[in-house]
């Protein structure tokens, strides 16, 4: 009767702990509408939410949002605080030499400068302005290596704070995600407007991964190209996106 006992309880607990193996914490900013933003009352929401949430469901595990700042999102990953990023982050080959990605799960988005709605930008001559973008971003490493020569560029821990800079005209241009200068322009109520040319950087968007944890990138993988075979990510993308243009961009 011991040993019976003995060997319930071991399985019993080996069942739990493949219970815990199964739960994973996925890291946001929870400051990046319409990717990602925090409600009134606290709750987490955006596009990046929605499709993480459905992506773990089909891959059969357990998730769980927290909030991390931008700029130690990826170390606080590498240091195994949490399993996932879905923060807006745009695979390109330099952060591929520390993370790994899943498939996309938005489409390459060309980015867009933002600027007060009456300012007038030369933009085949940007010289004597200051430049803002959001620290550690494809923006912000796109300004530095192309237009630091006779202007200056700062850099911001959040959206909030350069749209803020921008609006009090202590900055010339932000440079952002095109999708998000959408939602920025429209709640301006015309004193912003996206301006000059379009321009394209980066892979798409997709899930960052730890290097080691192929089975679990695998598994957010199939759930993603299940996503879009039957155009459920289409239709998030044009619940977050009504004006991207270009559609559908997966279901075939």
């Amino acid at each position: 009767m011991m040993n019976r006992l003995i060997l319930a309880a071991a399985a019993l607990a080996a069942l739990t702990l493949g219970a815990q193996a199964q739960s994973y914490k996925i890291a946001t900013e929870g400051s990046y509408p319409p990717y990602n933003f925090t409600d009134d009352s606290g709750k987490l929401g955006g596009y990046d939410v929605d499709v993480g949430t459905e992506m773990c469901k089909r891959a059969g595990v357990e998730c769980s949002f927290i909030v991390n700042d931008w700029d130690s999102i990826i170390p606080n990953l590498l240091a195994g605080n949490y399993d996932a990023i879905m923060d807006d982050m745009s695979i390109t080959d330099e952060r591929k030499k520390t993370i790994a990605f899943t498939d996309p799960y938005f489409p390459p988005d060309p980015s867009t400068f933002l600027t007060l709605a009456d300012k007038k930008v030369d933009y085949a001559n940007i010289k004597g302005m200051k430049l803002g973008a959001q620290k550690a971003t494809i923006q912000a490493n796109y300004l530095e290596s192309n237009l630091k020569d006779g202007n200056t560029i700062l850099t911001y821990d959040t959206q909030d704070q350069e749209m803020a800079d921008l609006n009090a005209g202590n900055l010339d241009i932000i440079f952002l995600d095109g999708s998000v200068v959408g939602e920025a322009v429209s709640a301006s109520g015309g004193k912003l407007k996206a301006d000059g040319p379009e321009i394209l950087i980066g892979d798409g968007v997709g899930v960052g991964m730890r290097q080691t944890d192929t089975e679990l990138t695998k598994k957010f993988n199939t759930a993603l190209q299940s996503m879009k075979d039957d155009g459920t990510l289409d239709g998030l993308i044009t619940k977050y996106f009504p004006d991207k243009k270009g559609g559908p961009f997966y279901k075939k």
